[in-house]
Formats: C-alpha cells, sequence, structure tokens
C-alpha cells in the first residue's frame, strides 16, 4: 500500500512539473502563436514523420535482437518494440514501455535479469551513437552558435557518459546493488559476442539518424529549414535532459530545451516549441499500431493459457 501512495505522489510530482514547465514555456511563446503554427504544418510530413518513427522502431528491434541470449523473430521483437512505444505514449509516467517490454518477452525467456540487461545494453548502446554523433558534430556546429556558453553543454554530458561508462563497466561499482549482479554476467557474455555489439552500434547510428530525419521532416512541414550541424548538438542535449525522471514523458522539459537551444541560431518560441510538440505528436500517432499488436498478443497469450488449463 505504501508503494502504491508512493509511485503516486511521484507521478503527481511529475505531473506538476510537466504543468508548470509546459505554463512557462506557453507563457513565452504563447499559446495562439503555438496552435496556429502547429495548424500549418503539412499533413503529409506530419505522417511521414510518424512512418520514419515506425521504421525507427524495425531498426530498433534488429538491434535488439543481436543483443539478446536467446533466439527471438524480428516480428515478434518489432511488436513488443510497438507495444513498448504504445505504453510510453498513451500512459506516459505509469507504464513504461521497456517493462512491458521485458514483461512480456520474460514470459518466454523465464529470464528476467538477462531479459531487463539485454534492454539495458540495447537502450545504452543507442545512447552511446548518439553521443558520440554529438560530440563528433560538436566542433563544426560551433559557427551557428556564436558565442553562447550554453552549447558546451554537450561536451559536459559526453564527458560525464564515458566517466559513468567507465565506473559501471570498468569498475563495476553496481554490483553493490542488488539485482545488478545478472547484468555483469550478461555483459560478460556481451564480450564474447563483440561482432553483434559492433552490427548494433552501427543499428544505433542508422535508428539516430532516422530520428534527426522526423525532425528535418517536421521543421520542413513548419516552413523551416534547421542545419543538420545543429540538431546533432541540440538532439543529444533534448533527449539527455528528457531522460531525467522529473516530468511525464519529458513534456515541458522537452519544450523548453528545444526553445532555448533553437533560440540561439534565431529560431523563434513559438516555432520551436511547435517543432517539440510536433515531434512528440508524431511519436504518439506512430505508436498507435502497437495498440493492434498488444491486441492481437492477448489475444493470442489468452488462447494459449486456456489451452494449458486441464480438462
Amino acid at each position: 500500500m505504501t508503494l502504491n501512495k508512493n509511485k503516486t505522489f511521484v507521478f503527481f510530482l511529475k505531473l506538476s512539473v510537466t504543468v508548470i514547465c509546459l505554463y512557462l514555456v506557453f507563457s513565452k511563446a504563447g499559446a495562439e502563436q503555438i496552435l496556429s503554427v502547429i495548424r500549418s504544418i503539412n499533413p503529409v510530413y506530419f505522417l511521414s514523420a510518424s512512418l520514419i518513427y515506425i521504421l525507427a522502431q524495425l531498426v530498433s528491434a534488429f538491434r535488439w535482437k543481436l543483443l539478446l541470449t536467446e533466439a527471438f523473430s524480428i516480428r515478434r521483437l518489432f511488436s513488443l518494440y510497438m507495444i513498448g512505444a504504445f505504453f510510453s505514449s498513451f500512459l506516459p509516467g505509469i507504464i513504461g514501455g521497456d517493462a512491458v517490454k521485458a514483461y512480456y518477452l520474460n514470459k518466454d525467456a523465464k529470464k528476467l535479469s538477462l531479459t531487463l540487461a539485454s534492454i539495458f545494453m540495447d537502450r545504452y548502446i543507442g545512447y552511446t551513437a548518439l553521443m558520440i554523433i554529438g560530440i563528433t558534430s560538436f566542433p563544426f556546429a560551433l559557427r551557428y552558435f556564436g558565442t553562447s556558453e550554453s552549447v558546451w553543454i554537450i561536451p559536459v554530458i559526453f564527458i560525464a557518459f564515458v566517466i559513468g561508462s567507465f565506473l559501471f563497466f570498468g569498475l563495476r561499482v553496481g554490483r553493490r546493488f542488488k539485482g545488478v549482479t545478472d547484468f555483469y554476467d550478461y555483459f560478460k557474455r556481451m564480450k564474447t559476442k563483440k561482432d553483434a555489439v559492433m552490427k548494433a552500434f552501427l543499428l544505433s547510428l542508422i535508428i539516430q539518424l532516422l530520428n534527426f530525419a522526423m525532425i528535418i521532416v517536421l521543421a520542413f512541414g513548419l516552413g523551416k529549414n534547421i542545419p543538420i550541424l545543429v540538431l546533432c548538438v541540440v538532439l543529444p542535449i533534448v533527449v539527455t535532459v528528457t531522460s531525467i525522471p522529473i516530468s511525464v514523458s519529458g513534456l515541458g522539459v522537452r519544450e523548453g530545451a528545444f526553445m532555448i537551444l533553437l533560440g540561439l541560431i534565431g529560431v523563434s518560441p513559438e516555432v520551436s516549441t511547435s517543432l517539440s510538440l510536433t515531434w512528440f505528436f508524431s511519436i504518439f500517432v506512430g505508436s498507435i499500431p502497437g495498440l493492434v499488436a498488444y491486441m492481437r498478443y492477448r489475444s493470442r497469450t489468452e488462447q494459449n493459457e486456456r489451452s494449458d488449463v486441464p480438462r
């Protein structure tokens, strides 16, 4: 009972942060101006961004397959990815998409620690690819940001990421925590599958490029042309900031980050906020097929459970 109360409290705390951040952003950009910009987007560009998102989930399923210790079909993993996307989009802050993926995959794998470790590795490699893109693009993108000190956040984040990775993987500080020990057994296995890890990293680069493509397409739909080098620096910062669990699905925090960072290159608050929100909504629409996958999966699981009941 106490645990449920704590979860409820944390959720409403995140909701409060989201509401406050959105209020500040809308006050700065103007609610009517934001709605006007969003309504102006070409539906073709919006739907194209949603399709790119679905494609990114498919590529992610191929990456996840490389990191699993047991064989699962791409169709199965893609369905789980879409189910996770659906829960993350439609029940933000209540049920995590990764938790849903782990739950359903573990029904067959029966090895929860290894399942969780593969999901962690899947996310970690994806974030590594994003950080490398950001720090590689940083020197070439400086000319767009002028003398602003805000852009130097990306080297700070990268250095912190490298230090954190060294502590976790090199010094194995996580082994002190209950439940993490099994993770290190999984990582030990991965050391013998370097080819698979490298392929997973290359797929992560493709996935990140697809994410950049979503923003570019949406920006074109809003009548803006944002340099790819700028996005290569901005997006890693935005993703990092919104990954901090202080708001519901990063709402409000993401829009504030977009408004500040894109404002450095002269993008107006209403346009940067609209771009952030249309990105969120395109992911929302792109995750709808996950509902169909979830209903099919539930139906199939219930049928299997009924067939296993002794008569």
